[in-house]
């Protein structure tokens, strides 16, 4: 990957998190007015309460690359804060090879029947007053993978010009 195509992956996961910052204040509010229509109101809603079960699976789909991308995963720095910059670079390099770019192509590959078949089959809730589409949020899974890969080749790509970089240790 060129810079520009480094930049391009990271466009990318800005916007995809982006876009899930804005899904989590339309949570919030929903969450807010469910809250207030069931206690204050009595009144109920299938779909509400579906809804808030769409931006919260969304959020954490499209926030998946952005977190990579910002350093906002969970990291275990017990042992690699006493390492020199540069093999820290060799680990992230090693972690993605092995551990990540692996679970991307593991969930594409676990979720690409599963939701073949649901936009095959048009799904939509099984409660009535439900919404329709679930088969757009479930489509969300392989978006996430790739753009969680898309975002760990980024990432292994700068880990191995920080770990080939002379003179950090």
């Amino acid at each position: 990957m060129t810079a520009p195509a480094l930049r391009w992956a990271d466009a990318i996961s800005e916007l995809a998190g982006r876009l899930a910052a804005l899904m989590a204040i339309a949570l919030v509010g929903l969450v807010f007015g469910l809250v207030v229509a069931r206690y204050g109101l009595g009144l109920g809603s299938v779909a509400a309460q579906e809804a808030v079960l769409w931006l919260h699976a969304a959020i954490f789909l499209l926030g998946l690359a952005y977190a990579l991308r910002h350093g906002a995963h969970v990291r275990v720095d017990v042992f690699s804060q006493r390492w020199s910059p540069r093999a820290q670079a060799w680990v992230e390099v090693v972690a993605g090879l092995l551990l990540l770019l692996p679970f991307c192509l593991f969930m594409l590959a676990m979720s690409w029947d599963y939701v073949a078949a649901s936009w095959s089959a048009r799904e939509g809730s099984r409660d009535p007053g439900g919404l329709p589409g679930w088969y757009l949020v479930k489509a969300l899974l392989p978006v996430s993978a790739l753009l969680l890969m898309l975002q760990g080749v980024a990432g292994i790509l700068r880990a191995l010009a920080r770990a080939r970089t002379p003179g950090e240790g």
